[in-house]
C-alpha cells in the first residue's frame, strides 16, 4: 500500500488574490473610466467642474435607493416598487408642504411612511412567502395609482422654504444631494461589511434555510431590507422634490430599472449571497455618466434609452460572464 502525502496549497500572489476577490468592482471601475474618457473625447465639457457636480446631483437619488437595493438583492430578493414609492412620497410631501406643514416634520413623516410601505411588502415576502417579484410588482402598480389619486395627475408646487436647499444647496461647492448620497453609501458599506446585520444579510441570501436552522432570524432580516428600501426611496423622493420644487405622481417612472441595473452592474449577485456597495456606487455613477454624456454628445433623445440599455447590457454581460469564468478557472488551478 502506498502512503498518500499531504501537500499544502501554495499561496498565490497577493496581487492575483486581490484581483480575484475584487474582479467585479475593478471591471466596473475600468468601464466607468472608459466611459468618462469616451464622452470627454466627444465633448470636453463632460469633465468640466460644473458638469461633474451636476452629474453627482443627478445621480444622488439613484445612488441612495441603489444602496438599499444592494441589501435587497443580496438576500436574493428584488424591489420593483421603489420608483412608485418615490412618486407617492414626492407627491405627498408636496401636498403637506403646500398645506403649511413645517418641512422637518414632513421629512420625518415621509421617511416613516416609506418604512411603513416597505414593512407592508416585507411582511408578505418574508412571512407569507409570496415571491418578492410578485409583491413588489403589485406595489409598483398600486402605489403609483395612489399617487395619481392624490394629485389628480397634476404637479404640486412647493412653496419657497429651506426645504428646497436639500436639493439645490451646496456645501463647499458640493451639492447637498451628492453629500447625502455618499453619506448613505458610506453607511451602507459599513453596515454590510462590518456588522452582524450585514453578515446575516449575506448568509440569508446564500442559503435562507441554513441560516434559519443555525438560529438566524431569517424572516426578520428579509423583511427589514424592504423596510430600508422604503426609507431610502422616501429619502430619494425628498431630494427629487426639493431639487424640482414640485411634487408629481409621475416622478421617478422607470427609476427601479436604473437602480437594479446599477446594483447588478456593480457586481452584486442576483442569486443572492454577494453584495458590494463600492460596486453599486460605481454602477450608479456609470449609468448617470452614460445618460449625461449622451445628452452632451447631442444624441437624439429617442435613441438615448436604446444606447443606454445596450451599453448596460454589454457591461453586465462582460461582468457576469467573462470575470466569473476567469475566477472559476483560477480557483480550479
Amino acid at each position: 500500500m502506498t502512503a498518500s502525502t499531504y501537500t499544502e496549497r501554495q499561496q498565490g500572489s497577493p496581487l492575483r488574490d486581490f484581483f480575484e476577490t475584487h474582479a467585479h468592482v475593478l471591471s466596473i471601475a475600468l468601464f466607468f473610466l472608459l466611459c468618462c474618457a469616451f464622452f470627454f473625447a466627444l465633448n470636453p465639457v463632460f469633465l468640466s467642474t460644473g458638469n461633474l457636480l451636476n452629474l453627482l446631483r443627478q445621480a444622488a437619488p439613484t445612488l441612495i435607493v441603489a444602496v438599499a437595493m444592494t441589501f435587497v438583492i443580496t438576500t436574493g430578493g428584488i424591489d420593483l416598487s421603489v420608483g412608485s414609492i418615490i412618486g407617492l412620497v414626492n407627491a405627498a410631501a408636496a401636498l403637506l408642504l403646500r398645506g403649511g406643514w413645517d418641512w422637518p416634520v414632513v421629512a420625518v413623516l415621509m421617511l416613516l411612511f416609506g418604512a411603513a410601505i416597505g414593512l407592508f411588502q416585507g411582511y408578505f415576502i418574508a412571512v407569507q412567502k409570496i415571491p418578492a417579484f410578485i409583491v413588489t410588482l403589485a406595489g409598483l402598480s398600486a402605489i403609483r395609482g395612489v399617487a395619481l389619486v392624490l394629485t389628480g395627475g397634476f404637479s404640486i408646487l412647493i412653496p419657497q422654504s429651506l426645504f428646497l436647499d436639500i436639493g439645490r444647496g451646496t456645501l463647499a461647492g458640493i451639492p447637498y444631494p451628492a453629500i447625502l448620497g455618499l453619506a448613505v453609501a458610506l453607511a451602507g458599506y459599513v453596515v454590510l461589511n462590518a456588522t452582524l446585520y450585514g453578515r446575516r444579510v449575506c448568509a440569508v441570501g446564500a442559503n435562507a434555510e441554513a441560516a434559519r436552522r443555525v438560529g438566524m432570524p431569517a424572516q426578520r432580516v428579509i423583511a427589514s431590507v424592504y423596510v430600508w428600501s422604503g426609507v431610502a426611496s422616501a429619502l430619494a423622493a425628498l431630494v427629487v422634490a426639493a431639487r424640482l420644487g414640485s411634487g408629481s405622481s409621475n416622478a421617478a417612472v422607470g427609476t427601479e430599472l436604473d437602480v437594479i441595473a446599477a446594483v447588478v452592474l456593480g457586481g452584486t449577485s442576483l442569486a443572492g449571497g454577494r453584495g458590494t456597495i463600492v460596486g453599486t456606487v460605481l454602477g450608479a455613477l456609470t449609468i448617470s455618466a452614460i445618460s449625461n454624456g449622451l445628452i452632451l454628445a447631442h444624441i437624439d433623445a429617442f435613441f438615448t434609452q436604446i444606447v443606454t440599455g445596450a451599453i448596460i447590457l454589454i457591461a453586465i454581460w462582460l461582468n457576469t460572464r467573462i470575470f466569473d469564468r476567469v475566477g472559476t478557472v483560477k480557483r480550479r488551478s
